[in-house]
């Protein structure tokens, strides 16, 4: 039996024309945004809306209007800023209210950065309240960007002395050695993300000069080998690379009032296929370390465009039906 369709009215208040302009978009696009993707008609007279459609579709539809109507007091709204508030809207099951982890608020340079949607705020909560934590799923969730934000903070409050950035180079074999420059420079590409999160946050001149005073230092998985980490703050990316070996070798490394974030995506390995990955592998052995927080994300916690959510959706149902014949398959 199919929800019947009821009506809510409300009034946005106080009425601002330019405000309201601002709401609605341009031929009132943000207006049709919001009812493709919730499933419901949005009816409007000056500053009084009426949403048509199911009980829970008008009710989240009532309060993304309300919640974008108070941001247009302080910015500009455009498709994609809508579409970071739909996701928060409680609609689908994934983003229903969550109220078991309180909500971090993290200061830097370009703003307050807090998390979106349930499985963001329990990341920013669990990386408060343990020293190793796990950020594992599909590109577009925010884990690494939200890791970066919480040791610039860390780092800022001088609740740590350093920041370590750290990626594994798959391709650190023979073609690494056929690029041109040095191995800082062989390495920099793989590097480049946890550059840009870094610039985002404290500029490119505070950056540079933290570089120079080995207070922020970004090197690939090897450099870590050998080395105890104290009072820092260390981040490993696209920890899917790692190997079994390397990804025992960089928990060991965590040192007295250290922070340690690991963050990957276990359906996009780039190691050859008889390797095993280091964080396939310690999802199986740590899980349930008291100490050690898992955060698992999926595409419905995607913050990007909104046909990256539609993309790894694909893959993943796509994936899902190719290993079924395998496993029927005969031995």
């Amino acid at each position: 039996m199919t929800d019947p369709s009821q009506q809510r009215d409300f009034v946005l208040e106080p009425e601002d024309n330019e405000r309201l302009a601002n709401l609605c978009g341009p031929l009132d696009e943000h207006l049709r945004q919001i009812e493709l993707r919730l499933g419901l008609e949005v009816n409007r007279r000056g500053n009084i809306f009426r949403v048509i459609g199911p009980e829970d579709a008008c009710r989240a539809g009532e309060k993304v209007l309300r919640a974008l109507y108070k941001a247009t007091e302080h910015e500009p709204l455009n498709g994609a800023r809508v579409h970071l508030f739909l996701s928060e809207s409680g609609l689908d099951a994934s983003v229903a209210d969550d109220d078991s982890a309180q909500e971090v608020t993290i200061k830097v340079k370009r703003g307050v950065i807090k998390g979106r949607g349930a499985n963001q705020a329990r990341y920013l909560h669990a990386i408060t309240r343990h020293d190793i934590n796990f950020g594992i799923g599909p590109a577009g969730t925010g884990k690494t960007y939200l890791a970066v934000a919480s040791a610039v903070e860390a780092l800022e409050a001088n609740r740590v002395q350093r920041l370590l950035l750290v990626r594994p180079a798959v391709e650190a074999g023979e073609k690494l050695g056929f690029l041109p420059g040095d191995l800082s420079q062989k390495v920099d590409p793989y590097l480049r993300p946890l550059y840009d999160a870094l610039y985002e946050m404290l500029g490119f001149e505070r950056v540079a000069k933290l570089m120079e005073r080995n207070v922020i230092e970004i090197a690939p998985l090897a450099y870590m080998r050998g080395r105890t980490l104290n009072d820092s703050y260390v981040i490993l990316d696209e920890a899917q690379n790692t190997t079994v070996e390397q990804m025992k070798m960089f928990l060991t490394r965590i040192g007295f009032g250290s922070v340690a974030v690991i963050t990957g995506d276990v359906s996009q390995i780039d190691l050859p296929r008889h390797i095993r990955s280091g964080l396939r592998h310690a999802i199986e052995v740590l899980r349930g370390v008291d100490g050690i927080s898992m955060t698992f994300f999926s595409s419905r916690d995607v913050v990007r465009h909104p046909l990256v959510a539609k993309i790894v959706r694909a893959y993943e149902a796509f994936e899902s039906s190719s290993e079924q014949p395998a496993a029927n398959a005969r031995p």
